[in-house]
């Protein structure tokens, strides 16, 4: 254990994996989105596709306690079951597919997407047929898929999850509930699949030190009438973290 702590500061990259956890925790707190596609593109390019998994689990899973109480008075509990139990059918798949690509092929495969999100984020593409319950649990599983194979567990949900017929307060709330089972269940599956890394996990809690100060950030800079410019901004910063992932510049 001393010699897996002392390791976290010699870290390769280590600067800009906690300016890049920042940024994201700026974005996240003005805009409630856009941690694992600022995050994972870059730390793709120091982290194994393992490691980048972990940390990003580890500093996100940490942020949220604080609010989770509120969540659970304001969600519609059997529809965030539902985003769960997609969830748990789909992650170990994704995880397993992890398994067998090439850390180059994951670290083009999560920038390509989060370019791909992001181009439908900026378009407003939203769906806006009826949401029925199968859907629920289809779209659960398609971000529990993605979660598994590239931490990108979040954009498919949102996007679908807001043609939902419940108010936007709950949306909200069951949003939170679906993103932090994400976390709590990627720590079982890593886990039980023995891919569980203790020095990533401690590299991940270091790395929610400057996390929860971006979060705590961003929420203090929101202001609701300059949404749009937040928005510009994170849809900036997460095309400049793409990018970077690509073979563009090496």
């Amino acid at each position: 254990m001393p010699e897996i702590l002392a390791a976290v500061p010699d870290q390769p990259g280590l600067g800009w994996l906690a300016t890049v956890a920042l940024i994201a925790g700026v974005v996240r707190g003005f805009t409630g989105f856009g941690t694992a596609m600022i995050y994972m593109p870059v730390a793709g390019q120091f982290l194994s596709p393992f490691g980048a998994l972990i940390t990003l689990t580890a500093m996100d899973v940490i942020g949220p306690l604080p609010t989770l109480p509120r969540a659970f008075r304001d969600g519609h509990r059997r529809d965030a079951l539902r985003l769960c139990a997609g969830l748990v059918v789909a992650m170990p798949i994704g995880v397993w597919v992890l398994t067998l690509v090439a850390p180059e092929v994951f670290r083009y495969s999560v920038s390509l997407l989060s370019l791909g999100l992001l181009v439908l984020l900026i378009s407003g593409w939203r769906y806006l047929g009826e949401l029925k319950r199968g859907m629920v649990y289809g779209v659960g599983m398609l971000g529990g898929f993605l979660g598994g194979a590239t931490g990108l567990a979040g954009p498919p949900v949102i996007m679908t999850y807001m043609a939902s017929p419940h108010p936007a307060k709950v949306i909200r709330a069951n949003l939170f509930l679906y993103l932090f089972g994400v976390d709590i269940l990627m720590i079982g599956v890593l886990t039980v699949m023995g891919r569980m890394e203790l020095s990533s996990l401690l590299l991940g809690i270091a790395l929610a030190v400057p996390y929860l100060a971006g979060n705590l950030l961003g929420a203090w800079l929101f202001r609701p009438g300059y949404e749009r410019a937040y928005r510009a901004v994170a849809y900036g910063l997460i095309a400049i973290s793409a990018l970077s992932g690509l073979p563009l510049f090496d």
